[in-house]
Formats: C-alpha cells, sequence, structure tokens
C-alpha cells in the first residue's frame, strides 16, 4: 500500500475513534443520570433468566427477539457467576442496570463503524468521515445508545446488512447472497420489524445499482412494437422488469431463507407443546377434526421458536398499541402522519433541512442508495399502527444520515468551480457541528430533544409523548430534586417500570387503578402536599382509559407548582386555577386537522 494511502487510512481510524470513543463517553455520562425505561426491567428479568436456563422462551412470548437483550445482560451474568449469587432484578436494579447499558455500545459501535464504511464506499474518504460524526453526535441516536433496549441494535444490524448486501451485487455467490443472509438473520435476530426492513432496502439498492449501470433504463425502454394504449404499454413494462428482475427474486429469497435459518437456529426451541394451541384444539366440536388436533396440538412439540416471536410481534403491529399522541391531541386509533411529523419535530435541524436542500441543488448526489433506503421507510411507515415514538424508525434515522453525509462529500468533490465546492464543504461543516453542539447541550436528555423549529425542547411533551419525551427515565433526577427540597416524601404518579419507584423517599401512587369516583377525590390518596406527575401520563394515549381521565381533569386544572424535565409537581393543598394548552400546540394541531 502506497505511503499516501496508508496515511489516509491511518487518518480514517483516527477519525473513526475520535467519535466513537467520544459518543461513548456521551452515553455512558448520560446513562448514569437517568433511571429505567418502560422496556428495561422486563429486559432484564428475561434476559438473565435466559441465561440461567438457556431458553428464550419468556422473550419470545413478547415478541422481543433475544440477541440485543443477550448481549446487554450477558455482563450481568458473568458478574452473577464470578460472585455465586444470583442477583434478584427488583432488589439490585440500580446496581447491574449500568452494566446492562454497557452492553448497547457493542452495537453502537458497530453502528458507526458501518456507517463509516457505508458512506465511504458511496463518496470516499470524507464521505465516511463526515457520515460518522453525524451519526456520533444525532441526539435520537445517542439517547438510545444509553439504554439496555433494542432499537439501536435493529439499526446497526440493518446498516450492516445494507452494506454487505450493496458491496457484494457485483461479487461471487458468497458476497451476493450467503454474507447478507447472515446479516439479514442478525437483524432478525435484533428486533421481529427487519423482516420489512430488509425486503425493502434489498429492492431500493438493487434498483439503485440497475439505475447506475444503465439496466434500468433499458428495461423501461419502449420498443416500436409495443402494444398501443396506456394498459397494453403498462402490461408489457411489468413484464419486461419481471423477466429481468428473476435473478434478483430468486437471489433475495436465498438470502431471506439463509436469514431465517440463522434466526432459527440461534433463538433454538424448549420442544414444548403451544398451551393457547392445545386450549383451541380442546375447545373445538366434538369429531374427527376436533381429534384430529387435538393430537397435533399436543404432540408438536416445536415451541417456544423464533418464527412466534415474529408471529407476535406481526400480531401486535396489526392491532396497534393504544392509539396515538401528536401535537397536544390524543387520537383513539393510529393516524397516518404521526411518523412523518414527529421525524419533523424530533430530527435536528441540518439532518431535517438536508434532503430539500439536496434534491434542490446536487439532485443526482442525493438519489444514492441510502437516502432512497430511507425514503422508502418513511413511506411505508404510514402504514405503521404501533406509533409510540421514532425509536421504531432509527434505521431510516441512520439510513438518512449516511445518504446525506455521501452526497454532500460527493457533491463537494464534484462541484464545478472552487467556490461551489467550498459552499458544499461549508455546508458540511456547519451541519456537522450544529449536530455536535445540539448533542452536547442537551445531554443527558437526549429522549426530550425536539428541534429549534418547535421552541424549548422543555415544553417537547406537549406535542409528543412515551418514548419521545418521558419513558420512565426520570426518577433520579425527581429524587434529586426531592432532596434539595428537603421533603421526606413525594408521592410519584409515574410512567414507567423502574422498581426504585417503590422505594423511600418515593411513594408509588398509581391513580389509574385507584377508585376515583370523580375528579375531586385525588387529594384523599395523597399522603402529603405534593404529587410528582409523569409528562405521558398527563399528555399522552394513556389518558384513553376512562379511570385514568378524572385524575387527568383533576392535574389539568392545576398549574404545577415545579417541574423536573419528564415530571410536572403538583401542590394539592393549593387552589386549583384553569390551565389550558399552549397556543402554539393548539394553532398546529388545528391547521392539522383542516388539512391545511
Amino acid at each position: 500500500m502506497p505511503w499516501s494511502d496508508r496515511r489516509q487510512y491511518a487518518l480514517d481510524w483516527c477519525w473513526f475513534l475520535v467519535c466513537a470513543i467520544a459518543s461513548s463517553v456521551w452515553c455512558v455520562s448520560a446513562s448514569s443520570q437517568l433511571s429505567a425505561t418502560f422496556d428495561e426491567p422486563v429486559y432484564l428479568t428475561q434476559g438473565l433468566e435466559g441465561w440461567r436456563t438457556g431458553s428464550h422462551s419468556g422473550l419470545i412470548r413478547l415478541g422481543t427477539m433475544p440477541l440485543p437483550v443477550d448481549v446487554d445482560t450477558l455482563p450481568v451474568f458473568l458478574w452473577e457467576r464470578w460472585r455465586a449469587a444470583p442477583f434478584d432484578v427488583a432488589a439490585d436494579f440500580e446496581q447491574i442496570l449500568p452494566v446492562a447499558r454497557l452492553g448497547t455500545l457493542v452495537f453502537w459501535w458497530g453502528l458507526l463503524f458501518y456507517g463509516w464504511r457505508a458512506a465511504r464506499l458511496l463518496a470516499g474518504p470524507w464521505g465516511g468521515r463526515l457520515a460518522v460524526v453525524w451519526l456520533a453526535s444525532e441526539p435520537n441516536l445517542l439517547a438510545h445508545a444509553s439504554l439496555a433496549t433494542t432499537d439501536i441494535a435493529i439499526s446497526a444490524c440493518l446498516l450492516a446488512f445494507c452494506y454487505y448486501f450493496a458491496s457484494g451485487r457485483e461479487g461471487a455467490w458468497r458476497k451476493r447472497v450467503a454474507l447478507p443472509g447472515f446479516w439479514c438473520g442478525v437483524a432478525l435476530l435484533a428486533k421481529a420489524s427487519a423482516l420489512v426492513f430488509v425486503p425493502l432496502c434489498m429492492l431500493v439498492i438493487e434498483l439503485d445499482r440497475l439505475a447506475r449501470n444503465g439496466t434500468l433504463r433499458s428495461l423501461l425502454s419502449h420498443p416500436a412494437d409495443d402494444p398501443s394504449g396506456f394498459a397494453g404499454r403498462a402490461a408489457a413494462l411489468f413484464h419486461r422488469l419481471r423477466i429481468g428482475s428473476l435473478e434478483f427474486r430468486r437471489e433475495a429469497l436465498q438470502t431471506m431463507a439463509i436469514g431465517f435459518v440463522v434466526m432459527m437456529v440461534y433463538c433454538g426451541s424448549d420442544w414444548r407443546p403451544e398451551p393457547s394451541f392445545v386450549a383451541w384444539a380442546h375447545k373445538l366440536p366434538a369429531g374427527a377434526p376436533h381429534d384430529a388436533m387435538v393430537w397435533i396440538s399436543e404432540h408438536l412439540r416445536i415451541f417456544s421458536n423464533g418464527a412466534e416471536g415474529i408471529v407476535r410481534q406481526i400480531k401486535h403491529n396489526m392491532k396497534g398499541h393504544h392509539g396515538a399522541y401528536l401535537l397536544g391531541e390524543t387520537h383513539a386509533r393510529s393516524v397516518w402522519y404521526y411518523f412523518p411529523l414527529a421525524l419533523a419535530i424530533k430530527l435536528s435541524l441540518p439532518l431535517l433541512l438536508a434532503p430539500p436542500a439536496l434534491l434542490i441543488a446536487r439532485r443526482r448526489q442525493a438519489l444514492n442508495w441510502a437516502c432512497l433506503a430511507a425514503f422508502a421507510l418513511l413511506a411505508f411507515s404510514v402504514s405503521y399502527k404501533v406509533q409510540i415514538g421514532i425509536r421504531l424508525v432509527l434505521p431510516l434515522i441512520v439510513m438518512l444520515i449516511v445518504g446525506a453525509a455521501a452526497a454532500l462529500a460527493e457533491g463537494a468533490t464534484q462541484a464545478s468551480g472552487d467556490w461551489r465546492r467550498r459552499l458544499v464543504a461549508g455546508g458540511a461543516a456547519l451541519a456537522a457541528a450544529w449536530t455536535v453542539v445540539v448533542a452536547a447541550s442537551v445531554w443527558p436528555h437526549g429522549l426530550c430533544y425536539t428541534n429549534e423549529l418547535w421552541g424549548d425542547p422543555s415544553q417537547g411533551y406537549l406535542y409528543l409523548s412515551d418514548s419521545n419525551y418521558d419513558w420512565g427515565q426520570g426518577l433520579k433526577e425527581l429524587k434529586r430534586w426531592q432532596r434539595t427540597q428537603g421533603l421526606e416524601h413525594l408521592d410519584v404518579w409515574y410512567f414507567g417500570a423502574d422498581p426504585t419507584v417503590n422505594s423511600e423517599p418515593l411513594r408509588n401512587l398509581p391513580l389509574h387503578q385507584l377508585p376515583l369516583g370523580r375528579p375531586q377525590d385525588v387529594p384523599a390518596f395523597v399522603q402529603g402536599n405534593y404529587v410528582a406527575v409523569g409528562a405521558t401520563l398527563l399528555y399522552g394515549t394513556t389518558t384513553l382509559h376512562p379511570q385514568h381521565q378524572k385524575a387527568v381533569e383533576y392535574f389539568r386544572g392545576r398549574r404545577p407548582v415545579a417541574r423536573t424535565t419528564t415530571f410536572l409537581i403538583f401542590d394539592v393543598d393549593r387552589p386549583s386555577v384553569a390551565v389550558r394548552s399552549p397556543r402554539p400546540v393548539q394553532r398546529q394541531a388545528a391547521r392539522l386537522r383542516s388539512g391545511s
């Protein structure tokens, strides 16, 4: 390797390591400031149980794929074996959660590495450098990289799949199919949504390849002997595309099949019958079909397995999840514009403005496979029934960053004239610097971040809730507030599953489960003067439940006397004061409903 290439290669690695280490410091230090999010306690419980028993059934029955949880809980399990005494997750939670969260850094470093490699593949060294610094400073990614959850894992594994699929399309079978097939399986093990993400990305990457080598244009050309009329030409076009894509379809199926096998082998099985299947068979009317199904259900001992987890997640996605909360309004059902609007609120401003700017100024560079994959995932997101946070579309954000970084780097290289090159390069540097400053300013509350177009991030709960703002992570900050106020006890109406909410000085007050006959009954259940209420409990889809609405009506009619990032604190001894939602939220919700 020439000396200049070795020096550039060393520079790239130094750049990568600086970004990876700096972002990891952000994540670890932020993690120490946050209590558990809603999903983490059950992940730790089931992950440790899986290592102890060798069974993934506890996670699979929840529809959770096991790889991220296994990685997160492995250090805790090894620690448990070293100390020769099992951990009690509830009692030892504060001790083991920081260790489990370190496991997510494995996927975080993988995401940064493959983001670097993918952008370098698309646009050379500066594409990779810009991508890694942008990925490492995006607040939404940093927020989830600080937690022991699954969303960074699927983003990293899907990006690795796309990198190998795109780079291997012209190679031998093992590069075209086998290696991407393995990473397809890893992505499925990270999250069941890979079942949709992987085929979408495969199709986009293949169309991009065909467009760049001229094959797609030849397929779409219209020979003179094409049938006349729109219907005839459309049929002929479909026939050419079907014939031309035969090899791709065959290899895509092989890739998915390899991935499915990898997933099934890793998940394993308990080799037991499925109780719900047995119960259903016994309820059938008496007769030959009843007897046959009972025998099959009792002897089909293949459960639990990885396919069961995917089926459970598909059912969950089809059914939906408690509606949606958006712009101060709670919807009983999912709304098609949830993810496009949530991304407009949550994405950092440079990332939000980069796609339209690139499409206007450098259209050819903007249409790389990473940007196209992000657009495809965005288009598909309008069909999602589960709308509990942009964490469900983090792979979209990752693809957008990689694609935008590559487009900016390529645009700077190919721009005609020095001033244009400097303009594009300066824009890229400004975008990266802006995102770094935002990441530093929002620490450690990356989950609560909203961009500058929507005002102060402290008011973000008025626009979005759940994992977009209050995911249960604010108990540590609340305890610090309680200590500074000199309060011996503090009642907490809490959205989350952190077991420390049940320990002094906090007192868990589940008002949504108490027999409230009317809103004015709330003070009777409060032991002191103050109640800390999670933002998601006042502004979120949980308000759809009738038993919840009375408590919400009580607190929304009062003005909080103090607050932390995710809790509003009320004094129940003070007279009530009518409080309305801020006007900006009302105006935007009304504008959205009117379709303007």
